[in-house]
């Protein structure tokens, strides 16, 4: 990602929001300040960054792409686009234990985001880099004719040999949960108004959730310490934990009947014909953002005490056992599950 230098073009900031906005306009005036501390991006003048190593430690990389009118509406904010971007991501390095270093960004500009709409997505940038301590490392950005479509990969260390794998549960771990499950799904549901039944407030507070989801990074140094497994709850509780079963050739058994709910999904729940049908669709649902793992009984009370200490629970929501796959279970019965959380094509 670079940019031309342009030393005799002192326009302001407002004098560039009409008509369409130039990439590499855009790139030096939004762009190179985010990455005005990291030295590592060589000031976005080159085609490459100089990440140096850092004796003792792993980096891990990941990667998320979200796409407009799949991950977030037409009419969502730009700004909160951003910061979902990179939550979604910073999600990820939460489950392995690391610590959020930097990240590099692509997008695809369809032709109706102009300098006004740039500008507050690289504003949204800004407010989680300062957040998270994260710093703009390059890209690359291009034109499409079709939906926006916006990619990050995220840079964070570990100590080496740290990273928290999906595929460490053992026989006899018991399985923990974040937060709140369920949130993403009804959230989607009230941003699209689809979501009548809910008192307003109640609405509006999911669809924040699904907007600018929390990632759990605090928890890293304990999820090292005591937990075997983890991944973070993206594509929904059931996929997401029967990922870290295949993983480790293991059967994990949820309880829905535990999995932990916000007020506002509880009073979701309690407005539903079949509560067990609606428990069923919220652990599929997918977009919470939180972390799912296992651990040895004897670690339970330390998580979830290093959890509590962050500000967020932490919730026993099944075993793990020989034999393979995810088994879902509700009032002491196991349930037939169609759809274990969101898969692209379907």
């Amino acid at each position: 990602m670079s940019a031309p230098e342009d030393p005799d073009d002192d326009r302001p900031d407002d004098d560039r929001d009409e008509g369409p906005a130039d990439e590499f306009d855009w790139i030096e005036r939004c762009l190179r300040p985010l990455a005005a501390d990291a030295p590592e991006a060589l000031g976005l003048l080159d085609d490459a960054a100089v990440v140096p190593a850092r004796p003792g430690f792993d980096l891990v990389i990941t990667k998320d792409a979200i796409v407009e009118g799949v991950h977030f509406l037409p009419s969502d904010q730009l700004d909160a686009v951003a910061r979902k971007l990179l939550r979604v991501n910073l999600s990820d390095l939460a489950a392995k234990g690391a610590e959020p270093y930097g990240y590099f960004l692509a997008i695809a500009w369809p032709a109706a985001c102009g300098w006004p709409e740039r500008r507050a997505f690289a504003n949204g940038l800004r407010a989680d880099q300062d957040a998270f301590g994260l710093k703009l490392f390059g890209g690359d950005t291009v034109s499409t004719p079709g939906p926006l479509t916006l990619s990050a990969t995220l840079l964070g260390w570990v100590p080496a040999g740290g990273m928290v794998r999906r595929s460490g549960a053992r026989e006899g771990d018991v399985v923990l949960v974040t937060g709140t499950i369920g949130d993403g799904a009804l959230g989607l549901k009230a941003a699209r108004g689809e979501a009548m039944e809910l008192a307003p407030a109640d609405a509006a507070w999911l669809a924040e959730r699904y907007r600018t989801p929390s990632p759990r990074l605090g928890l890293g140094k304990a999820l090292r310490r005591w937990a075997h497994a983890a991944a973070d709850v993206s594509d929904g509780l059931i996929a997401d934990a029967g990922c870290v079963a295949a993983a480790g050739g293991v059967r994990i058994a949820l309880d829905l009947d535990r999995m932990p709910l916000s007020t506002a999904a509880g009073a979701w729940l309690a407005l539903q014909p079949d509560a067990q049908t609606a428990r069923l669709a919220m652990a599929a649902g997918g977009d919470d953002y939180e972390v799912v793992c296992t651990a040895p009984p004897s670690s339970e009370m330390s998580l979830r005490t290093a959890a509590e200490a962050l500000g967020f629970s932490m919730t026993r929501v099944g075993v793990v056992s020989a034999g393979v796959g995810v088994h879902v279970t509700s009032g002491g019965a196991e349930l037939q599950v169609t759809r274990a959380g969101w898969r692209h094509g379907q």
